[in-house]
């Protein structure tokens, strides 16, 4: 193992979690879908958590969370970059518009998230002695939190699409309605929105 890339990766996390808050605050002001709103609230909640969770790994494993590298310099111009293309959208006034570009922009947030905390559950397999020991219960308390952000958001960010284009769209999406939590789970969702859409259309119908 490379303890000095271990602590880059965790660097990195920190830095995606601290971003992670401002991309939900921002994406907040964004959400017209009521649904939505109220499991970003969530999402925000849990982030701002799983920024503690971070900072105690740091204290326990001595870390400083003030330390800065190059690669977590440019994890946070990343941020700042989704922050700011919301801001943007948000300025044109079009809030439909600017609910999905929030919606994408938490999908490519959650997209390094998500890879930080697999990559940090390998390292807890494979590693041994206290690391091991803080870094497994860090994983453990934070994976599936960071499933349902990537995942339910990638469904809403789809969803949204459909709607825009005048395409008949599955809100709350599928990957919500199924409380989806794996990569496989997220695929069957997508799968079964086939029989939803039937059954909205039947539902119109008959209305």
């Amino acid at each position: 193992m490379k303890d000095a890339q271990i602590e880059e990766l965790l660097y990195q996390a920190l830095e995606t979690e601290l971003g992670g808050v401002q991309v939900y605050r921002t994406a907040i002001r964004c959400a017209v879908n009521e649904d939505l709103k109220e499991e970003w609230q969530k999402y925000l909640d849990e982030t701002e958590n799983h920024v503690r969770i971070v900072t105690g790994v740091f204290d326990e494993l001595g870390l400083n969370t003030d330390t800065e590298t190059p690669g977590r310099e440019i994890v946070r111009a990343k941020g700042e970059a989704l922050v700011k293309s919301m801001e943007m959208a948000l300025a044109s006034g079009d809030m439909a518009a600017a609910q999905l570009v929030a919606a994408e922009a938490v999908v490519d947030a959650e997209t390094k998230d998500h890879a930080n905390w697999e990559l940090i559950g390998e390292i807890a397999k494979e590693d041994k002695g206290t690391r091991a020991k803080v870094l497994m219960a860090a994983y453990e308390e934070v994976e599936e939190e960071e499933d349902h952000h990537l995942y339910h958001t990638m469904g809403w960010a789809r969803e949204l699409w459909f709607e825009s284009l005048g395409m008949m769209a599955v809100l709350p999406p599928p990957e919500e309605q199924k409380q989806v939590k794996t990569a496989i789970g997220a695929d069957r969702a997508k799968q079964a929105r086939g029989e939803m859409k039937k059954g909205k259309t039947k539902a119109k119908a008959s209305s």
